[in-house]
Order: structure tokens, then sequence, then C-alpha cells
């Protein structure tokens, strides 16, 4: 049995990693910023939650102090989506952006890293990045500038963790959890988005988790520094209009 840190655990990607990750039979760890959501989650599966506030460095530093014994994995699910137009972003639009999506994954890993450094077989590192750091999309300055971040992250950490440490990047487009439901805020605009897709549709929560699932498992043992783009064909493919 392996044991799993998943940060930003309740809703979206995170809560389906997690479910997949218990009804395999490993020890999970959630955590959120809210307790009473954490401790339902946790208690639902058999795992553990935790309280944690990303931005919080006291937070996150306790965090690590709390993980007990080797973690064989931790995904970094917390992020944000904000689209502006350029001239309305703030500095606090940019630096809460930066800080949550790649900041934040940044405080979690050196929090834990003793724990990851301790699997016996090696460990796995997922964050996540975006399609539009590769497409450039309008409206996404501030969240695709902290993804890209991410992305310098990720490959950066995993040429100086290797062998013992995999880091790997999801880069989904649209998906449907509660902080993608937030952009599409009805059906047509929702239908209008998956047209933009050459597989013409939202993807789902489960799909990028089954991704990362495999990039923290045994049979993800030889991918490391990679940016997997699980998107509808959205950044690679052009279908006829």
């Amino acid at each position: 049995m392996a044991q799993y840190l998943i940060v930003g655990g309740h809703g979206g990607v995170g809560e389906a990693l997690a479910r997949r990750l218990a009804a395999a039979g490993h020890a999970v760890i959630v955590t959120g910023r809210e307790k009473a959501a954490i401790d339902g989650l946790a208690a639902e599966i058999g795992g553990r939650g935790i309280v944690c506030d990303v931005l919080d460095p006291g937070s996150v530093a306790a965090l690590g102090k709390e993980v007990e014994g080797a973690l064989d994995g931790l995904c970094y699910a917390a992020g944000t989506i904000n689209l502006k137009p350029f001239e309305r972003l703030s500095v606090d639009d940019f630096l809460n952006d930066f800080n949550i999506n790649a900041l934040g994954a940044a405080r979690v890993i050196q929090a834990v890293l003793p724990a990851l450094k301790t699997a016996e077989a090696g460990s796995g590192i997922v964050l996540f990045s975006t399609v539009a750091v590769d497409q450039g999309f309008a409206a996404h300055a501030s969240i695709a500038m902290a993804k890209g971040a991410v992305v310098g992250l990720v490959r950066s950490l995993a040429a100086e963790f290797a062998p013992q440490i995999r880091v790997n990047a999801i880069a989904p487009s649209l998906t449907l959890t509660p902080l993608g439901q937030k952009v599409v805020t009805s059906e047509k605009m929702a239908e209008a988005v998956a047209k933009m897709h050459p597989l013409p549709r939202l993807g789902q929560a489960d799909e990028i988790a089954a991704m990362a699932g495999l990039l923290l498992s045994p049979e993800g043992s030889w991918i490391s520094g990679q940016v997997i783009g699980i998107d509808g064909g959205r950044s690679t493919l052009r279908i006829r209009s």
C-alpha cells in the first residue's frame, strides 16, 4: 500500500484522484482550507484530512510536519482560473495567480520533500499547467504566466530530483470542475467552448485524475519532466471549420 498526498483535494480533479487512489487500496491524505469539507471527504474514502492554506507559509510548514512516514506521491491540485482582459488585471491578480499555482506548489514540495525522498521505490510529483501556456488565448495573461512558471518548476525539479523523484505536469483544457464551471456560466457558452476542441466536448475531472494516477504509480516510473496535454486535441490539432 502506497501513501499519497493531494493538496487541494476537495472538489474537481483532486477529489477525483483521491477517490481513485483510495479505491485502489492506497493511503490518501487530502488537504484544503475548509475543515468540514476535507474531514467529510477523508471519512468517506477512509483517508486522512489536513487543513492547509497554500497562501499561508506557516500552514504549509505545518503540513510538512503532519505528514507521517514516506510519501509515494504528491499531487498539487490547488489552482485558479482568472480570465480578464490584460488592461483590467491588477498587481494583486498576478500575485494571487502566481502564489497559488506556482509558489504554493514550490512551498508544498519543500515542506514534504523529506517524506518524498524516503519512499523506497521512488516517488512522483504531479502539478498542473494549462493548454493556454502553449496556445496563447486572449484574456489569459495572468493565469498563463503563472502556469508557465509551473512548467519551469516541473522541468527544473525533474532534473534536480532524478532519479529518486519523478516530476510531471498535466496541461488540461477546460474541464467540468467547480472551478471550470465558473468560466462556462451557461449551456450555450459550454457548447461554444466545446466546439473549439477537435474532440468537441469539455473534459471530465476523472479523465484528468486518471492521468495523474498513472504518473504517480509504478506504471509511470519512466516518465519525468513531461507536460502532458489532456485537452481534446486542442493544443496540437486543427480541424476544418
